[in-house]
């Protein structure tokens, strides 16, 4: 009896956190659709960058921000130089009173870094980009026109990879998942996680900034908190490519999953339902259902090994394991295209398997480096 009990409520929290809870919030913004009421906006914006030893891009990425076509009198632009020990600081201080460099004095990470430049920006709206990220044009201007509506405390970008391969990749095709899951949210009620590379938020919703906390999870959060929502803006584009290495992929996986699990650790009352809400369910869906899949593939896997014999069903459940991870390892060994989806989701659940142990171990990381992107992002880019 017990591992089947094991067997189905490993599959039933599977299929709910890839299947289930999109589906839910299909049905629920049917009967509840929130729209966001843009408008036109003329207040004063910081753009902040954060940079850490980026000397090979920095400058492509500080004249996409020049080619905005935000008001230049409006806009301020900040470049978060985390201690860089390279000639970052160096180009950013070349175009002189068109940037400020604020440089943190030792390195301690970018929510450290980020938070120096929040301290000295003037901005009615604070807006996060990464070196890595390049804007359209109307980029800055587009993601403003949500704070017309008084509801909406932070807005998120759409992640959409270049290059060549980024169609096929299974990053790729998580990145349109997550996309259409967080649009689903939107609708619903809010966002769970804001987009790390470019997003924006109210100046008071980063007044409770936390210097060793990922920072566009708990800048959703505190918005949250303080009585707004989250929102992704299908206008509002985030161009990057893909990281080259899939070892560096995972890496960046698990690190990214250590500092979301120490988010919701310190922010565990957001789960009370009666307290939060709708955004209890969506961040107990979002996060700690995705978060324990790891746990529920092992628990399907080991309860249907020992049941496998009872029934043809379990036999069939057993084979589709089976298949699963053969394709997925192959896929892993070989690079082979078709099975590209079924590798990404066995490295994307082993990287959060070993944050969860590294995070138990005690481990909490603050220090980043960026990520290694296949090519220096254009200037501009045209939609």
């Amino acid at each position: 009896m017990i591992p089947v009990v094991v067997f189905w409520s490993s599959v039933i929290l599977v299929v709910y956190a890839y299947i289930g809870y999109p589906c839910a919030l299909a049905a629920l913004a049917v009967l509840r659709r929130r729209v966001v009421a843009k408008g036109c906006m003329a207040c004063r914006v910081s753009f902040i960058i954060t940079a850490r030893n980026e000397e090979r891009r920095i400058r492509e990425k500080l004249e996409n921000t020049f080619a905005q076509d935000y008001p230049r009198a409006l806009l301020e632009i900040l470049v978060a130089s985390d201690c860089s020990s390279d000639a970052t600081d160096d180009v950013v201080r070349s175009y002189g009173d068109r940037v400020r460099l604020v440089r943190a004095a030792e390195r301690k990470g970018k929510e450290a870094a980020q938070q120096l430049a929040v301290n000295a920006a003037s901005g009615d709206i604070l807006i996060f980009s990464d070196v890595g990220t390049a804007l359209a044009p109307d980029g800055v201007s587009t993601m403003v026109r949500n704070f017309a509506d008084p509801t909406v405390g932070c807005v998120s970008s759409v992640d959409t990879m270049l290059g060549t391969d980024a169609a096929g990749s299974g990053e790729g095709a998580y990145v349109r998942y997550e996309m259409r899951l967080r649009m689903l949210e939107t609708a619903v009620h809010s966002l769970v996680g804001l987009s790390g590379s470019f997003f924006a938020a109210r100046r008071e919703v980063c007044r409770k900034w936390t210097a060793d906390r990922q920072s566009d999870f708990s800048t959703l959060l505190n918005a949250v908190d303080l009585g707004f929502r989250g929102v992704l803006d299908p206008d509002s584009v985030g161009y990057y490519r893909n990281i080259v290495d899939d070892r560096r992929e995972s890496q960046r996986k698990i690190r990214t999953v250590v500092r979301g699990i120490a988010v919701v650790a310190s922010h565990v009352r957001m789960l009370n339902p009666f307290r939060y809400g709708l955004f209890a369910w969506q961040l107990a869906s979002h996060k700690v259902c995705r978060w324990s899949v790891p746990f529920a593939m092992a628990g399907a896997a080991v309860g249907n090994a020992l049941i496998v014999q009872r029934s043809v069903v379990y036999a069939a459940t057993g084979a589709g394991q089976l298949l699963f991870y053969t394709a997925a390892v192959l896929g892993m060994w070989t690079g082979a295209r078709v099975l590209r989806i079924p590798a990404f989701l066995l490295r994307s659940n082993l990287a959060i398997l070993t944050a969860w142990v590294r995070f138990a171990a005690g481990e909490r990381i603050t220090l980043w480096d960026p990520s290694d992107r296949l090519t220096v992002l254009p200037p501009t880019v045209s939609r």
